[in-house]
């Protein structure tokens, strides 16, 4: 059977809520579906979303930010269709409206935490030295600014790389399994650096994972199911 893929999502808000919608779909010799219920946010409300290890989470989080395209369907953020921008024009919503903290750090290695961070920014289309230094300060490692990112200790490169996802004041924030390799403590202090903030800089925030220690800490879950027919 000739592999296909179909990927709707609507992300839009008003003055106090946004809604999502979407399903997930991947046919290949077997047919299988991701679905996902309608649920409404409010503003500033976050969501977990949860599934097990090779489930297409992943997958469903680069359709969201962009970095992947479906076959078919849309993907609608905010009022707009970026399944219909190009690849330029996605490049820039992503950069103007949505962070990412990846499951592995992405840094430019030749740079500094603190460059790092004036690239992403002029990727948006933005410049705020006195921003960086509010984020920095915030996640409490200013002190590394002018440090190579490969320097840093492993807390270290997480703090920085949720100052990467939230430098250009993005509406929403997608996290990526980022408590998957922590112990019970640390992955208390993580879930709730990263609530603290996306409540700061007043953005949602999205978690996807197979962790299921975070679900206490979220009043929306939504659980990522795989059919096969």
């Amino acid at each position: 059977m000739k592999k296909s893929s179909r990927y709707f999502c609507w992300l839009g808000d008003n003055s106090s809520s946004t809604i999502i919608r979407s399903a997930f779909r991947i046919f290949a010799s077997l047919l299988v579906s991701f679905n996902f219920p309608d649920i409404s946010l409010n503003k500033n409300e976050n969501l977990l979303i949860i599934g097990s290890s090779g489930i297409g989470k992943t997958t469903l989080l680069h359709l969201l930010a962009g970095l992947l395209q479906s076959n078919s369907g849309s993907i609608n953020l905010y009022g707009q269709d970026i399944s219909k921008l190009t690849q330029h024009q996605i490049d820039k919503f992503r950069g103007q409206n949505i962070g990412i903290v990846f499951q592995k750090p992405h840094f430019v290695n030749s740079l500094t935490v603190k460059e790092n961070l004036q690239l992403a920014q002029y990727l948006g289309n933005k410049k705020d030295d006195s921003r960086i230094v509010d984020i920095l300060s915030s996640l409490d490692i200013l002190d590394k600014e002018n440090k190579n990112p490969k320097k840093l200790s492993q807390g270290e490169k997480q703090r920085a790389s949720i100052a990467m996802a939230i430098v250009n004041s993005p509406k929403l924030i997608l996290a990526d399994e980022p408590t998957s390799s922590l112990d019970d403590e640390n992955c208390e202090r993580e879930i709730k650096l990263l609530k603290k903030q996306a409540s700061d800089f007043n953005a949602q925030l999205i978690v996807i994972t197979h962790d299921n220690r975070l679900k206490k800490h979220f009043k929306k879950t939504i659980k990522l199911w795989i059919f096969l027919y």
